[in-house]
């Protein structure tokens, strides 16, 4: 286990898919067993435990790095949001954990949900292992309490950054925004260059423009190139013509028609394009509510749920990504789950030295 990286609320193998990525391996720690099933089946180290009460002496001097995403539903926007209520609590949490003080439980049974607190668990590691170097992430609404954690880490005499950032902005086809912190002992920590824009712009003479974002039409590899006229026939004249790149511009006889995604069943649910990156995959909704609407100009709309394997390339895994579990657990895992993409892109400045030194 020398030089692995330790995973805190593993999940299905986010984290992992993407450190693999970059030639490392890790081991995680989770509880749910269907993301341990589905962790096993895609080749990752697993150990079925609650991190918060997990022992940290197993892993000292055995690991070099640690990432973790800590469950998000008490501070995320889609959910009751209790989280908010129990940020007090959080904040004492770590100074209680900086000074030496393990007061946790106590503090568990004074949030109004007791998950609230999981987001101190990665400074308890983080003080007892000391490793090389840090990666975690969580909805933006935790940022203060990052910038918090980065203050003890500093001390400890780690650079560290917070910031969130856009997975869009990292070839995820999903405009995800999430709260990052970055630290490390050896190296001054720093965000990830983006590798991709909205607006990219044109190349310049300092270097290539960036790519622009990727779509869901690009993420699930629809054909480009067909064109269709909103008249039909060539032989009709007149008419608009229009590039067909996936369907999310596709003509049916005389009305222009496209695919979106509807991202929930309420009211004022965030709708995209084909031709856009998906909106933020939340886990709080059931897969159905997610639905690909075909709108042709008519009052007859063609509705079909998102697929698994659709949910699984929106959020970067492979298609084949090994999930296991019922439909809906599965739908779950991958919303809960970090991008690999991303996790590769936040973990690359942290360890390009030793991965090229390895090399």
């Amino acid at each position: 286990m020398t030089g692995r990286v330790l995973d805190l609320f593993a999940g299905p193998g986010g984290w992992s898919e993407g450190l693999r990525s970059l030639g490392l391996r890790d081991i995680g720690i989770e509880i749910d067993p269907a993301a341990c099933a589905t962790r096993a089946a895609a080749g990752h180290t697993t150990i079925r435990a609650d991190v918060a009460v997990y022992p940290t002496a197993p892993f000292r001097s055995k690991v070099s790095g640690l990432v973790g995403s800590a469950p998000c539903q008490p501070f995320s926007a889609a959910g009751l949001r209790t989280g908010v209520d129990d940020m007090a609590l959080c904040h004492q949490g770590l100074d209680d954990l900086a000074r030496g003080r393990d007061t946790r439980v106590s503090l568990r049974d004074a949030c109004s949900d007791p998950r609230s607190l999981l987001v101190v668990e990665p400074l308890r590691y983080a003080l007892d292992l000391r490793p090389d170097w840090i990666a975690l992430e969580e909805v933006p609404a935790v940022l203060p309490l990052f910038e918090h954690t980065a203050r003890i880490l500093r001390s400890l005499g780690y650079s560290v950054w917070t910031g969130v950032l856009n997975a869009a902005n990292y070839g995820v086809p999903q405009t995800r925004r999430r709260a990052v912190l970055l630290a490390s002992l050896h190296h001054p920590a720093a965000p990830p260059e983006p590798t991709h824009a909205k607006n990219p712009g044109p190349e310049t003479l300092f270097g290539p423009a960036l790519a622009p974002w990727v779509t869901m039409a690009d993420a699930l590899g629809l054909e480009p190139g067909l064109e269709v006229n909103t008249r039909g026939a060539r032989r009709t004249p007149g008419g608009n013509h229009f590039s067909c790149d996936g369907p999310s511009w596709s003509l049916t006889e005389k009305a222009r028609s496209w695919w979106v995604l509807r991202h929930s069943k309420r009211s004022n649910a965030t709708v995209r394009r084909l031709d856009q990156p998906a909106a933020t995959l939340v886990a709080g909704h059931a897969r159905h509510d997610y639905q690909w609407i075909k709108v042709d100009g008519s009052a007859d709309l063609v509705k079909r749920p998102l697929l698994l394997a659709e949910a699984a390339v929106l959020q970067s895994f492979r298609p084949c990504h090994p999930f296991r579990g019922s439909e809906s657990r599965r739908f779950l895992q991958i919303g809960n789950a970090v991008p690999p993409l991303f996790a590769a892109a936040v973990v690359c400045p942290l360890v390009r030295v030793q991965v090229e030194v390895a090399a």
